[in-house]
């Protein structure tokens, strides 16, 4: 009962607002997004999940499962911060797959996030139009 728990990787990935928690374990390939599919999750974003396999395809294999609990942002967010998350956790099972993985471009973190709103402008930098007269 300990042992099936005990048995799997963790990683986070992040993308703007989205938050990506992974779990890693041996298995057939299947991956779940907040106790549903993956199909059935991006069921309305299907161009979205020949994505999520990106990480198995650079490691030319899929014999792991993947158990995820995605938070915030739209659904590309999320795809980008699970496909993220499974990376990381990749490296962490085995350090062999850091240099391919990395090779993939799918370990760096995409820094870019939507920018606050600043008191007194009607946007993050939109200002009122200026009148000189």
């Amino acid at each position: 009962m300990a042992d099936s728990k005990a048995h799997y990787t963790y990683a986070i990935g992040r993308r703007k607002s989205a938050t990506a928690k992974v779990r890693l374990t041996n298995g057939k390939g299947a991956v779940t997004v907040n106790d549903k599919p993956a199909e059935e999750y991006f069921a309305d974003a299907k161009m979205l999940l020949h994505r999520l396999k990106a990480p198995f395809i650079a490691i030319e294999s899929d014999k792991y499962d993947v158990s995820v609990l995605v938070d915030g942002g739209g659904h590309a967010a999320q795809v980008d911060a699970i496909v993220l998350g499974v990376a990381k956790a990749l490296v962490e099972k085995d350090e062999a797959f850091k240099g391919t993985l990395r090779k993939a471009e799918l370990l760096g973190r995409d820094p870019r996030e939507k920018e606050r709103k600043k008191f007194g402008l009607k946007g993050a930098r939109k200002q009122r139009q200026f009148t000189k007269r």
